[in-house]
């Protein structure tokens, strides 16, 4: 009896020993797959994100006008990874002017207080693949989480987890075409957009509040070839025009930008140190700028390493046009003093407490190339900024450069007698013209063309 209890025994150890050995720990934080997304979001109806999306490679999501997509703040699994929309094939935002497309998060997070909130969803990603995308009449606000373990654009390679936060838009494909027009882009810890690669029209957009400490509205890297037209940058952190060759390789050409007829409004203040004001071109970047009214803006166009020629941070002064653009300076302090220094010929010299646009403009910054804006308009003392006074319908322009609060109620087209109506630049060879102006960029099987240049400077002019 004893013995038959023993042979017992030892069976149910070994029984248990064996379930021990099959038995699978969980996995605590299992890295969720992406739900794969394509066809059609109907016309105004409403989606709940909770998890990542992906259009697949060879597939395509059209969101027609009046859907509201809404990206939940809490992010995925225990991390709380940030949720991430990747277009991996193509992706159509067709809204309309009296029913925009809407990608945001959930109502109560729409609040001045959360204006740059970190743990927003991540804004859509193009990949690599991703061959054509088309955001017209669309609202991309409340957007960069940052990019963590986990984050499929750090998976992707895209980004860098524990240093990048997402942009409301990224695009990768060098040969993708790209349209982003008549759209609201806001509210978000990063740029607003960031290209690194494609061809692209950028034109009629507003970009408000982008960048929480550092960032532009419009970033543009190697292997792009864009125009950038007709948009209202109000409030970037840092410029609202950072054009740059860096990331160049050997898929990735060089940066080619048409930036002209566009108003960039309160640009720089929040940055801290030497960088920001409202156009900053390096890293023989082939661009032309003009045309640009830049308001209240920390700084005029900058052009690291011009005296360099062959030096990384020069850009393409050979070929490029940084010019007839329109600096105007409102009258009012801002609310935040800059203060900083750079190095001359081994000297330290220190700003000295920039407190209005106009003195920006006038400073003895050392990454003002001479040669940049030598036709340009530009307010540089309190008398120039009253005579080059924009005039426009609806907006103060002697307010707090600082401010980043959009009022819907602003006008920035501009009254008759406008200094602005006069001297802009009309382009004579075919080096300083749109490069989709005439052939356009063919996006779902319908041709887009870039704005004309027009006889003024800023986005506007008069109604």
């Amino acid at each position: 009896m004893n013995r038959q209890i023993l042979l017992a025994a030892a069976a149910l150890a070994v029984l248990a020993t064996a379930a021990s050995c099959n038995k699978t720990t969980p996995d605590p934080d299992p890295r969720p797959t992406a739900d794969e997304v394509s066809g059609v979001w109907e016309a105004g109806t409403t989606h709940t994100v909770d998890n990542h999306i992906v259009v697949p490679e060879g597939k395509s999501l059209t969101i027609e006008e009046g859907v509201t997509v809404i990206f939940n703040v809490t992010g995925v699994g225990v991390n709380h990874v940030p949720i991430e929309f990747t277009v991996d094939g193509s992706l159509y935002c067709l809204g309309t002017e009296d029913a925009p497309v809407r990608l945001t998060v959930a109502e109560e997070y729409r609040t001045p207080e959360n204006t740059f909130e970190d743990r927003h969803w991540g804004g859509i990603v193009a990949g690599a693949t991703c061959g054509e995308m088309i955001i017209d009449h669309t609202i991309i606000e409340y957007t960069g989480g940052q990019v963590i373990e986990g984050s499929p654009a750090a998976d992707n390679g895209y980004y860098t987890a524990g240093d990048d936060a997402y942009p409301q838009i990224t695009t990768n494909n060098v040969d993708g075409n790209y349209v982003i027009t008549n759209s609201i882009i806001r509210n978000g810890w990063s740029d607003g957009i960031y290209m690194m690669g494609g061809n692209a029209i950028i034109a009629n957009n507003i970009f408000s509040a982008n960048g929480y400490d550092g960032a532009e509205a419009v970033n543009i890297k190697s292997g792009c070839k864009v125009d950038v037209a007709g948009n209202i940058m109000f409030s970037p952190n840092t410029n609202g025009l950072k054009l740059s060759s860096s990331d160049q390789g050997p898929v990735r050409h060089q940066a080619m930008i048409q930036a002209y007829n566009n108003t960039i409004i309160n640009s720089g203040w929040r940055r801290d140190g030497e960088k920001g004001g409202c156009i900053y071109v390096e890293e023989m970047a082939n661009v032309s700028v003009f045309n640009n009214l830049l308001v209240n803006c920390k700084f005029r166009a900058i052009t690291p390493a011009y005296d360099e020629p062959g030096s990384e941070d020069c850009y393409d002064s050979e070929n490029s046009m940084i010019d007839y653009n329109f600096y105007a300076s409102g009258t009012v302090e801002s609310s935040k003093i800059f203060e900083g220094e750079y190095e001359d010929d081994g000297e330290i010299l220190h700003y000295s407490g920039v407190k209005y646009a106009y003195e920006g403009y006038a400073l003895a910054h050392d990454e003002y190339d001479p040669l940049v804006d030598v036709n340009s308009k530009m307010a540089k003392s309190e008398e120039d900024a009253v005579e080059l006074d924009p005039m426009f319908v609806n907006y103060e322009i002697d307010s707090d450069p600082m401010n980043y609060t959009w009022d819907d109620s602003w006008d920035f087209h501009v009254e008759a007698g406008s200094p602005v109506l006069e001297g802009a630049y009309s382009p004579a060879d075919d080096a300083r013209r749109p490069f989709y102006a005439t052939t356009g960029l063919t996006v779902n099987g319908k041709i887009y063309t870039s704005p004309a240049v027009q006889p003024w400077f800023g986005a506007y002019g008069t109604e």
